[in-house]
């Protein structure tokens, strides 16, 4: 089996659909003999910011010497993105050797597509022999496959709010009690900023635990600081970091990065402070409020929901005053409602498509909601096309803002790295 027959085989397991449950993960693990048990795992759920506290713990672990294993998901360009050490990316020859290896583990249990490839991660990062493994929750978390691991260092919560609806309810009591389902017996538990009641909802469930817990905001967090963000936690107090993720809710996202290092210091690793300094300046994670090559012309944001369609909104607000032109494209399981809302009074004029999906929500619904807020609209059948007009129109003190979804970012980035575009050429 080669790389692209392997990959035909991950996504034909798509047909299963999403499952959420664990026997399944958890037959597959005792079948390999258990890998998640060979190294330290920090699990991290909740709805935005996953990526970003996982990108930067990951670094974090690494500028303090350790070998670290790291799997998000989705992936932008390749599915070998979602499974790194030490940040390389796993190799086509070994996503391809995996899948032969779990096909026959697997036999007739009917993995899933995330099933089969936490499994995946989870036997790379043994054999890699990493010391931590930090690893992003997919959906939920209570039946979420990466919960099939009983005993992480640390769990971690993000801010929580609406999505995946479909799966998770409405309710955001009903959303945080199933992203409060990786909440372990005495685990320590870090906790992002929430809404009183999810935090309501998250303390009982954690209480039930016996589960330490530390809040942002109450026993750790951010600060302003006029050379960068200052981190002020249970036992450190860093001044004037100089964060590689933009925006000031990342702030936020590393400091629970931090919070996380400072409890693996408590249980014994050896993390200095020179070490998380440095972590928060090296990490980097595409197509999260990025500057594409730096040239702040065109901005590349995977929100794609009420949240961060919210955060995406204040840190246009920031830009002194800018024109937006926004290319806009979402998936057909989201409200668009929820994510035009907060962004319209930010921007100046749409370019309605689609992201490279069969299930997206048409264009010219977009465009009428987006002109019956008075702001102009038209319609473009790919990210190419609509990318392409926006720069055409986009005058010397406007930018071009890609966002509604992380594969339309996908879709916009390989346009740009493809020399076609006229913004990002001009340096």
């Amino acid at each position: 089996m080669d790389f692209q027959e392997s990959l035909d085989y991950l996504y034909g397991l798509q047909k299963f659909g999403i499952k959420l449950g664990l026997d399944n993960i958890r037959a597959l693990l005792a079948r390999l003999g258990q890998p998640e048990r060979s190294y330290g795992v920090i699990h991290v759920g909740g709805t935005n910011g996953k990526g970003s506290v996982c990108a930067g713990l990951a670094r974090i672990l690494r500028e303090a010497g350790y070998r670290v294993g790291l799997y998000t998901s989705p992936h932008l360009h390749s599915f070998t993105e979602r499974i790194q050490v030490d940040g390389e990316a796993i190799s086509e020859t070994q996503v391809a050797l995996y899948t032969d290896e779990l096909r026959r583990v697997a036999g007739d249990t009917p993995a899933t597509f995330f099933e089969f490839t936490t499994a995946m991660a989870l036997l790379h990062f043994q054999r890699r022999q990493v010391d931590y493994a930090v690893l992003e929750v997919g959906m939920g978390g209570r039946l979420d496959a990466t919960n099939a691991v009983e005993r992480p260092r640390v769990s971690v919560i993000t801010s929580i709010c609406r999505d995946h609806t479909v799966h998770l309810g409405f309710e955001l009591q009903a959303i945080a009690a199933e992203k409060g389902g990786i909440i372990k017996d005495e685990v320590p538990l870090i906790v992002g900023r929430q809404s009183p009641q999810v935090v309501d909802v998250l303390l009982d469930l954690a209480r039930g635990r016996k589960a330490p817990v530390r809040l942002c905001g109450r026993d750790f967090g951010p600060r302003f600081d006029v050379s960068g963000f200052a981190y002020t936690g249970s036992e450190l107090q860093l001044d004037g970091l100089r964060p590689g993720l933009v925006g000031a809710h990342q702030h936020e996202n590393l400091s629970l990065a931090l919070a996380v290092a400072e409890e693996l210091r408590r249980q014994g690793a050896t993390i200095t402070p020179a070490a998380m300094r440095a972590g928060v300046a090296a990490v980097r994670w595409p197509g999260r409020l990025e500057w594409w090559a730096d040239q702040r012309r065109v901005l590349l944001d995977g929100a794609h929901n009420e949240g961060g369609a919210g955060v995406l909104a204040s840190y246009l607000e920031t830009l002194a005053g800018k024109r937006v032109r926004w290319v806009v494209g979402i998936k057909g399981d989201k409200d668009p409602q929820s994510i035009l809302a907060p962004l319209l009074p930010q921007v100046s004029a749409l370019y309605c498509t689609v992201p490279p999906l069969e299930d997206a929500v048409a264009p010219a619904i977009l465009a009428a909601a987006a002109e019956a807020a008075g702001r102009p609209a038209r319609v473009y059948n790919s990210c190419r096309e609509a990318l392409a007009a926006a720069e055409a129109d986009c005058g010397e003190d406007e930018i071009v803002l890609v966002a509604g979804s992380l594969y339309l970012v996908a879709a916009a980035r390989e346009y740009l790295l493809s020399g076609e575009s006229t913004i990002s050429a001009q340096g």
